[in-house]
């Protein structure tokens, strides 16, 4: 399960506009001249990696020469600024840069900030940084005997903080031999294969779209990249291309269904199977219209960046399950804790832990974040800060992130089910709730609202939703302030960098 061991005139990458494509033959000779180039500049088994890139197809031959180098891969956001960028190529440890075109500055003032890599190669020819190119004309193609299995080190996004590097153990065996954790779990579960067609629409620096980036090229699948998302722009090249397999955000959901009715009947989405989504919760009723549009190919799992556990749930199943994220099954057991870490009976609700057999991650360079992630008294026991309950079946229903949890007036109240039902409201085009200091209750509901093109922010429409949470869900959860802004931050995964918006309320 490897790019060498299929057809090499079939298109491996393609992107979404069709301008480009990358076939198996060119992803294998040339992910084996890069991984010879850095065997050449003195990079084994251990060593860091790390790539500054848009989705360029190339960021795949990247991916695959790490992973049959035995090396570290630690992809970086673009979009941070060069001292964000900078830090984490710095704590990473990273021997060599790779990266695209286009960026600017941005790489020369990460390498003089991280004050190295020495090794930088940029796709394009810039000054200051090697040819890509030139290094894969000079290197070899020729396999070596042994191409010991590397992984992924990425960062969290830092929706909490700093970002952390999430260091999983470095694998055993030959990557032709010795398939990766995701390719064993996400294969047989999903369908993948040579017939399968993936649409990408998130950045290929995020965990979940390089990880199944990866899957795709090791089970003979068509990658399909886009630039960035665009809600038609994903329906169109879900026809174009004829897409079988898909990952979304809910928020990518939200934005396709606000699309006028008459653009999205434009686009056949017959050939979907498998529209997988993750990352963030997804309002029930989301969920449910983009099941009546799309039928019942959404699948949902829970997981992290960390890798500590999974649950899955197939649409079947959901329906039964409505609000599930669906069961631990196939990596860990799970775990559902008190504040005094005793462990949970179904229905109460508290801190999400997977128990393993050994510790599947650290924080690199941070022990004492790993040691914050175990559970006091099972070192074993690991959790990201989720809070939910698990039914009397075993399935998982997520609340919201402890982190985000607003007490007011000695009562949690849980931002992300605030947030899920003003995402309907016509008005809304994006949310995010929080908590701000409160003289009297300690913190009181805040939800802050960009606005849909066409509707007026002001106080007639913050009353009018105030009025909409008030109609579905308990009046003490109904936000005494509603705000207004330009734009949220989020990453362009979709997920709300909440930390920047709360800080900057609380600084006020």
């Amino acid at each position: 399960m490897y790019p060498g061991a299929y057809d090499p005139d079939k298109a491996a990458v393609v992107t979404a506009d069709g301008r480009r494509t990358l076939t198996y033959g060119q992803l294998e000779e040339r992910s084996l001249r890069l991984a010879d180039h850095l065997r050449g500049a003195g990079l084994g088994p251990g060593d860091h990696l790390a790539v500054l890139s848009g989705n360029d197809p190339r960021m795949v031959e990247v991916y695959w020469a790490a992973l049959r180098s035995g090396l570290y891969l630690t992809a970086v956001n673009h979009h941070l600024t060069a001292d964000e960028a900078a830090y984490i190529v710095r704590d990473c440890g990273a021997k060599a840069l790779v990266h695209s075109g286009g960026l600017g500055h941005l790489p020369a003032d990460v390498v003089e900030l991280a004050h190295g890599p020495a090794i930088r190669l940029g796709f394009d020819e810039e000054s200051g940084a090697g040819s890509y190119e030139r290094a894969l004309a000079a290197a070899s193609p020729e396999p070596p005997r042994h191409q010991p299995r590397g992984v992924d080190m990425l960062y969290s996004s830092g929706t909490t903080g700093r970002p952390k590097g999430i260091e999983p153990t470095l694998p055993e065996g030959d990557v032709r031999t010795e398939p990766s954790t995701y390719t064993l779990l996400f294969q047989p579960m999903y369908g993948f294969g040579t017939d399968t067609v993936y649409l990408c629409p998130a950045p290929l620096y995020h965990a979940a779209p390089l990880r199944f980036a990866g899957v795709v090229t090791a089970t003979g699948g068509t990658l399909v990249l886009m630039d960035s998302f665009d809600a038609e722009g994903a329906l169109a090249a879900i026809a174009r291309h004829r897409v079988t397999h898909s990952q979304w955000v809910p928020t990518m959901f939200v934005r396709m269904l606000k699309l006028p009715q008459e653009v999205r009947a434009r686009h056949d989405m017959s050939s979907l199977r498998v529209a997988i989504h993750a990352a963030a919760p997804c309002p029930r009723e989301v969920k449910e219209r983009m099941m009546e549009w799309w039928g019942p190919v959404l699948y949902e799992y829970y997981s992290s960046t960390e890798g500590n556990g999974i649950t899955f749930i197939g649409p079947e199943e959901w329906l039964r399950k409505p609000g599930s994220v669906g069961k631990a099954e196939l990596l860990g057991t799970l775990r559902i804790c008190g504040d005094d870490g005793k462990e949970l009976a179904p229905g109460e609700t508290g801190t999400v832990y997977f128990e393993r057999e050994e510790l599947p991650f650290r924080y690199h360079n941070d022990s004492a974040r790993t040691a914050e992630a175990q559970h006091p008294e099972h070192p074993h026991w690991t959790t990201t800060g989720d809070i939910g309950h698990v039914d009397e079946d075993g399935y998982l229903f997520l609340t919201d992130r402890r982190a985000f949890t607003v007490i007011s007036g000695g009562v949690n109240i849980y931002p992300q089910e605030i947030e899920d039902v003003l995402v309907l409201h016509p008005a809304v085009e994006d949310v995010a709730v929080i908590g701000v200091p409160d003289s009297e209750m300690g913190e009181s509901v805040t939800a802050v609202v960009q606005v849909a093109v066409g509707s007026v922010p002001g106080p007639e429409l913050a009353a009018e939703l105030q009025e909409f949470v008030r109609s579905r869900i308990a009046r003490y959860k109904v936000p005494r302030t509603v705000d207004f802004t330009d734009r949220l931050p989020r990453t362009p995964t979709g997920k709300l960098v909440k930390s920047r918006l709360r800080d900057a309320y609380r600084t006020a």
